[in-house]
């Protein structure tokens, strides 16, 4: 049976950050996941997963400027050292955390003729994430974002991020499919599931197109769901999506779900 993650950044927008762990907790979560904790120290972090029975599946490395409308750093020329000390940071942060999963955001091309530079980066990034994640059991992972939210975002393909994922060659590195992101570019969902199965290290959900609840728009999660199922998987899948109102009431589709299993 599919196992489901509170992401925090989205969820229970009605409380305070600190306060959505218990918010969560009493929803009947057993795993959160968010962007970023480097607000917060990892100590407060831990704490309040512990308070509340929680564990910690994925965060974000530093993403740059985020306030100024960077999205990661990962493939741009002359960051590197910014990049490699962020990351470094990130994997402090999961070691108290007892988080297993980095994402790492590729970040904006500014134009097409940049790419393949910003390519050459973006493997030597990623090869020295993975090469300091293993030390520490982590995996790397890799998420294409579609081009109507994050318009430039440099990885917007599953197949791109698996050719990418194949360069570097690391064990450790995987790609993130996120169900939102990949119905928007590409669809066909449930095929590219089951060709990437083995690679995928993380799954998110969201309705399309107004990524709210999975309860409503064009995808079908309760089949998804049980796809998901039959392929075997036994990580969390992240809901990262915006409520249309009060978060714990719009639960319903999870408590449905739970029911009918």
């Amino acid at each position: 049976m599919p196992r489901f993650a509170a992401n925090l950044s989205m969820l229970y927008p009605e409380y305070e950050f600190l306060e959505r762990f218990s918010a969560a907790a009493a929803d009947g979560f057993d795993a959160v996941e968010y962007l970023f904790p480097y607000d917060h120290s990892a100590v407060e972090l831990k704490q309040r997963l512990r308070d509340n029975g929680l564990q910690q599946v994925l965060f974000n490395a530093p993403p740059g400027d985020w306030a100024a409308g960077e999205r990661g750093i990962a493939s741009l020329p002359g960051r590197e050292l910014e990049f490699r000390s962020g990351f470094d940071r990130a994997l402090e942060y999961a070691s108290v955390l007892g988080n297993t999963r980095i994402h790492v955001m590729a970040g904006l091309l500014p134009s097409e003729q940049y790419r393949a530079r910003n390519h050459e980066v973006y493997l030597e990034n990623l090869t020295y994430a993975c090469t300091q994640a293993a030390k520490a059991e982590v995996t790397v992972l890799l998420e294409p974002i579609n081009t109507r939210d994050m318009p430039g975002f440099f990885l917007n393909r599953q197949d791109q991020a698996h050719a990418i994922r194949k360069e570097v060659g690391a064990h450790n590195l995987k790609v993130q499919f996120d169900c939102y992101h990949c119905q928007i570019v590409e669809g066909d969902l449930a095929s590219k599931l089951q060709r990437d199965f083995n690679d995928i290290g993380h799954i998110q959900i969201a309705g399309v197109p107004d990524r709210h609840e999975p309860d409503q728009g064009e995808v079908n999660y309760p089949y998804l769901f049980e796809l998901i199922d039959q392929l075997g998987y036994d990580g969390w899948i992240g809901c990262e999506y915006r409520p249309r109102g009060n978060t714990s009431a719009g639960l319903q589709w999870l408590r449905d779900w739970k029911s009918s299993q």
